[in-house]
């Protein structure tokens, strides 16, 4: 089997290959890849992938990543996003917004779809210091692990109660909505964080 064509399948895969889907997890988690994380939290809830492991990787993921990108802001500066004008004004907001609200929004950055990229680089171009904004990012990443893997978690402990081996193509539907529905949220939030 290729690539699985139903969700039963899916899972098993993950079930086989556990170790290898960690470390896609890992990676994708550090560029706060919001639907891979709830996806992986479904996935737990099957026991395809083990929920402590899972919420220890996505933490390690989004805490180093957004260290990595604290370090570049910090390293080069403003100057590397002038060849991107969309990131280059994103990333200026939010280093106006880092000054104000920087407790706020490091706890909060992950979750808006436009700021979750370009937040880390703008933490390094502005004055927060590497110990403030270390521990808050700790703490943060914690949180955004947790609230998202326990999210994904809860809806496939729900999606399964509700339907049989039998419907697992209604189970692959069931999960393309709640990505839809968390990505849509999602966007609306970059919206009110755009308009701050």
């Amino acid at each position: 089997m290729i690539f699985p064509t139903d969700l039963a399948s899916f899972l098993e895969l993950l079930r086989l290959h556990g170790d290898e889907a960690y470390g896609l997890i890992f990676a994708f988690a550090s560029s706060h890849s919001l639907l891979l994380t709830l996806f992986a939290g479904y996935a737990s809830s099957s026991g395809a992938l083990d929920l402590g492991t899972l919420i220890g990787v996505v933490w390690a993921g989004s805490f180093l990543g957004d260290a990595f990108r604290f370090w570049i802001g910090r390293r080069f500066g403003n100057q590397w996003l002038s060849p991107f004008p969309r990131l280059h004004r994103t990333s200026e907001i939010v280093v106006r917004l880092v000054d104000r609200y920087y407790v706020w929004l490091i706890l909060f950055h992950r979750y808006p779809h436009g700021i979750r990229g370009v937040a880390g680089f703008a933490y390094g171009m502005s004055q927060l210091s590497w110990p403030t904004f270390m521990a808050f990012n700790f703490v943060a990443a914690g949180l955004w692990s947790g609230a998202i893997i326990s999210a994904g978690h809860a809806f496939g402990q729900v999606s399964e109660k509700l339907m049989s081996d039998a419907f697992s193509g209604l189970g692959m539907v069931m999960l393309l909505v709640f990505l839809v529905l968390s990505w849509v949220l999602s966007k609306k939030l970059e919206r009110v964080a755009e308009q701050s």
